[in-house]
């Protein structure tokens, strides 16, 4: 498995990453434990968590199982911000928000420390710099190794650096954000943004809620169970006729070079700039190992100029 630094700081993460927003909600712990293990006998080394994936946060209590005695193979990222509570009192980047969070997710990792610590929404009722300075004040105290900032707008996250830098306070090392052959949106505002502060990228949302996988057809209903029969929001999202557009030129593309359409996707996304891990979540070792498999093809200059001209709005 590739290893790459994120961004410009000395934090390693392998090219593929493991998302886990389906622990604890989809899959149970056995299946969680399957997949997890699978990941870990790959090379996987980057799992990317958050306090709100699965209910009252079981993907992280379940990680904090599964990881006991394997913590040290591993990079571990979780997220603060988003509601934990339907009051909505839990949530936010206040700095007692974020102290009260950080401790709760130690907790059911199991662990004492994070590896990565996102800020996984933007907080407008909080100063920035009471955000950057809590955020500090955890990696100072050891309980955080690096802090990043997932779909912040592109001025938000300058704001954020520069006060940090400006106070000589940890400042975010990398953005996720959804980026994917489909949605190319990150490339207007955030891609300029992200190269010119020397930030690393982890693309979420690789396969496009699973449109990209190759096992959704035009016309036909999703599979039973998959996300986009279940997920509405995300169906009317994905499924357009501009994407079935998009993708049917992409598949036309993979046939005529003998590759799979997750082929593409991972090798396209690992040759973006700034790119230094694609997360995916899986609910199968099935799925893990064909997303591992699928990063080792490699698309040439004038393949990722085609996909280019294949995926122009």
């Amino acid at each position: 498995m590739e290893q790459r630094n994120l961004g410009r700081s000395g934090l390693i993460v392998s090219a593929v990453g493991l998302g886990c927003n389906n622990f604890g909600g989809r899959l149970d712990l056995a299946a969680t434990r399957a997949v997890v293990h699978r990941a870990l006998d790959l090379g996987i080394t980057f799992f990317d968590g958050a306090d709100t994936y699965g209910p009252d946060g079981s993907s992280e209590e379940y990680l904090g199982r599964i990881l006991a005695g394997r913590r040290h193979q591993i990079v571990l990222g979780t997220k603060f911000g988003r509601p934990m509570d339907r009051e909505g009192r839990l949530q936010g980047a206040s700095r007692r928000y974020i102290m009260r969070a950080a401790e709760a997710s130690l907790r059911r990792l199991n662990t004492d420390y994070i590896d990565l610590y996102w800020q996984h929404i933007a907080d407008p009722r909080t100063p920035i710099e009471e955000t950057m300075r809590a955020l500090d004040d955890l990696v100072r105290q050891g309980k955080v190794r690096y802090v990043a900032c997932s779909t912040l707008a592109a001025w938000q996250v300058v704001e954020a650096n520069w006060t940090a830098r400006s106070a000589q306070l940890s400042a975010f090392i990398a953005c996720q954000e959804r980026y994917n052959l489909l949605d190319r949106g990150y490339e207007r505002d955030m891609a300029p943004m992200v190269d010119s502060c020397n930030l690393g990228l982890v693309p979420f949302s690789p396969l496009a809620d699973g449109l990209l996988t190759g096992k959704y057809r035009r016309g036909a209903a999703p599979p039973q169970g998959a996300r986009l029969a279940t997920n509405q929001r995300a169906a009317e999202r994905t499924l357009t006729e501009r994407n079935w557009t998009v993708v049917d030129r992409l598949t036309t593309f993979c046939e005529e070079r003998g590759c799979s359409l997750l082929q593409l996707t991972f090798g396209w996304l690992l040759r973006r700039p700034a790119v230094a891990s694609v997360i995916a979540g899986a609910s199968t070792p099935e799925q893990v190992a064909a997303n591992v498999a699928a990063a080792q093809w490699s698309l040439s200059r004038k393949d990722m100029d085609e996909v280019d001209r294949l995926t122009a709005e």
